[in-house]
């Protein structure tokens, strides 16, 4: 064989092979999977296949870590990590709004609301501003507060980490909103229109770590929270829980809306199972 006949064939192969990769990609992305709502991907960027591997698992809750840079939301969990074809259209808004196109007006079909949790870890108004701006390109897709007036999408981006809630509270229009705390939970002041997400870091509310079983006095005031946001309108999420079955049964069994994990397949299959 020829030099020439060889490049050709090798060229052709690797071609052949990175089309069939493709293709697997996307059937994975477009495969019908039952949705888990209460299943959460954190720092889902840092999968071998950020947001295709969250959504073949079904999950309906995936957080994205965000930077400004030049302009651009930038997705990375460390300034260092910042690559700029890592932009948050095309990591998440572009394949989410093509999934939604593709499946009749939901992430899923006829699935439920999917949330996007985008954590800002740089300077908070600024990071808004652009956000807001970007977002403007997927309206079909969002959730959104209209004239102030709430309306449904498939998707709802909530702000996470340094969020400008004084800002965002202000505008009578948005595609933003906000990730509260446990504090906001007494504060009508933030109704679920605002703030539809609770977060907070378990490991700061509670000593159990899932070794043996959980005090009263900390069920009862899991339960409390839970009970508390949802008379709110609110979802309830904890980051830093242990990555543990049993600590996922006692946040499963109390109603808590979003369970957070890295561990994708483990999850799905505990849920499934339940």
């Amino acid at each position: 064989m020829s030099n020439h006949s060889f490049a050709v064939t090798f060229r052709s192969t690797v071609t052949l092979a990175f089309l069939l990769i493709t293709s697997a990609l996307l059937a994975r992305q477009t495969t019908a999977a039952e949705p888990l709502p209460q299943a959460h991907a954190h720092n889902d960027y840092r999968h071998e296949n950020p947001l295709a591997d969250a959504l073949s698992y079904g999950f309906c809750s995936i957080e994205a870590d965000v930077f400004l840079i030049d302009g651009e939301l930038l997705v990375a969990h460390d300034l260092h990590e910042v690559k700029a074809e890592r932009t948050l259209q095309a990591l998440y808004l572009d394949p989410l709004r093509e999934r939604v196109e593709k499946n009749g007006g939901r992430v899923f079909a006829e699935g439920p609301l999917v949330t996007l949790l985008v954590d800002f870890k740089s300077e908070g108004e600024s990071t808004y501003k652009v956000l807001e701006t970007i977002l403007k390109d997927y309206h079909g897709m969002l959730c959104h507060i209209e004239s102030g007036r709430y309306v449904e999408g498939a998707v709802q981006v909530v702000v996470s980490g340094n969020r400008p809630i004084e800002t965002m509270q202000a505008a009578t229009s948005r595609y933003g909103f906000v990730d509260g705390r446990k504090d906001n939970l007494d504060k009508k002041t933030y109704p679920k229109a605002l703030m539809p997400l609770i977060s907070d870091r378990w490991t700061s509310l509670f000593k159990w770590r899932g070794k043996g079983p959980i005090s009263d006095a900390e069920q009862a005031k899991l339960e409390q929270m839970v009970q508390q946001a949802h008379a709110n309108g609110q979802r309830v999420r904890f980051w830093a829980t242990p990555e543990n079955e049993d600590v996922w049964k006692v946040l499963a069994d109390a109603g808590v809306d979003h369970i957070n994990t890295d561990q994708l397949e483990r999850l799905a299959r505990f849920l499934r199972t339940r």
